[in-house]
């Protein structure tokens, strides 16, 4: 599975960490290796391994300085793409020594193993296969428009990548876990949630496209009428959030970028095709973009340590949980299941359609890049472009056909 997602560029940070040239490097985990970030002085980032191969010295303390990074160690200095372009403890070449042996050589010959960086939409994203096979970068529509009309963050998650897109692709929580104890008495006024609790039930209809899976939850709200929430699955682990019918509303989703087994970089971007974020208010985005943070910057304050300060008083009178905050609520199951949960204890039901044909989508994928067969959605990035879909229909209309239009319309 490491190696299929490997075939994909990843968004490995936010542009605003690195935030202008020379400034220091930051250090992040990637695909379980432990990397170095760094914006060099011509404003190209840099993501190599943490060890310096000269003897080990970790180049998080390095100096970023003059188009490099140089080791604090012994001075060597290394440029984004890895290359040796200083060793000055080596002696100059010179004609009275073997050329094998001259500090000139040796640089020619020492690389640290660096990564493809490029910048779109806010994100440094990272390419860390095979350098034959890299493919364009992908383009979902909230790196394409202006600044302004997008946020994007990202905070770590101390679960498995795979629980976390678990969660994106699971329209049926919504009903409880977001909802509120007014939704669940029928008393609807004043809340978002109504269609959501109308019918708790929802039935799936999944199928599988060229970027993953376009996943339905049908939900009754009449004897003539349907609701449907309709959620794009981009392979290798990006969703949007299907919109509630009728709402000039801004798009939003997650990606869940693997650290290692059991740690995620959760990615998230809320855009307007034509609108400033700002029009939207204060909290504008999805609610990950305002969790409370701790003292680390990437790490919320609402943690499994303190309970992710669940109100039980809250989840009384208020809310379905007593958790503040959406992201939060997914936050606190997805990592109270453990890091990578024993799938040979659940018991699935009908509701789970869309996890079960994501985990074989992936499976499939992978092995069959073992017997030589290049994942499609990797190298086209013109089917990335993708909103989701929220809608009214008669009962018994094609789901597929209302809701593709929706979903790929930044595309057409």
């Amino acid at each position: 599975m490491g190696t299929l997602l490997r075939r994909f560029w990843l968004p490995a940070l936010i542009s605003s960490e690195l935030p202008e040239a020379d400034c220091p490097p930051i250090r992040l985990t990637l695909m379980g290796e432990p990397l170095v970030a760094f914006r060099d002085s011509t404003g190209t980032v840099g993501l190599v391994a943490n060890n310096c191969p000269h003897r080990g010295a970790s180049l998080f303390f390095g100096r970023n300085e003059e188009a490099g990074l140089r080791c604090v160690y012994h001075g060597w200095k290394f440029d984004a793409s890895g290359a040796c372009i200083d060793m000055p403890n080596e002696p100059a070449e010179s004609d009275s020594r073997p050329a094998e042996r001259s500090g000139a050589w040796v640089k020619a010959k020492v690389r640290v193993t660096a990564y493809p960086t490029q910048e779109a939409g806010g994100v440094i994203w990272a390419y860390m296969g095979p350098s034959d096979k890299c493919p364009p970068l992908p383009r979902p529509e909230w790196t394409l428009v202006p600044p302004e009309q997008r946020i994007v963050t990202r905070y770590i998650q101390e679960n498995n990548w795979v629980q976390g897109l678990e969660g994106g692709i699971d329209s049926s929580h919504v009903s409880f876990l977001h909802s509120t104890v007014a939704s669940h008495k029928g008393d609807f006024t004043g809340s978002s949630t109504s269609l959501f609790a109308l019918d708790t039930a929802p039935e799936f209809r999944v199928v599988e496209t060229d970027f993953g899976l376009l996943i339905g939850a049908r939900r009754r709200v009449s004897e003539n009428e349907d609701y449907w929430r309709v959620t794009p699955f981009s392979l290798p682990f990006y969703t949007v959030i299907p919109q509630v019918p009728g709402a000039d509303r801004y798009f939003a989703g997650h990606g869940w970028v693997p650290i290692d087994d059991h740690n995620l970089s959760m990615v998230t971007y809320s855009w307007h095709p034509t609108r400033r974020m700002d029009e939207f208010g204060p909290n504008a985005g999805h609610p990950a973009h305002h969790v409370k943070k701790g003292a680390d910057r990437l790490r919320p304050l609402q943690s499994r340590d303190n309970d992710y300060l669940i109100d039980r008083e809250a989840q009384r009178t208020v809310s379905y949980t007593g958790i503040e905050n959406g992201s939060i609520q997914d936050r606190a199951i997805q990592e109270t299941m453990g890091p990578i949960y024993d799938r040979t204890q659940e018991h699935l039901g009908s509701a789970d359609a869309a996890i079960i044909m994501m985990r074989r989508v992936l499976m499939r994928l992978a092995q069959q890049l073992e017997e030589g067969q290049e994942p499609y959605a990797a190298e086209h990035a013109e089917i990335t472009t993708l909103r989701s879909a929220g809608f009214m229909a008669e009962r018994g209309a094609s789901f597929v056909e209302a809701s593709e239009p929706l979903v790929r319309v930044a595309s057409n």
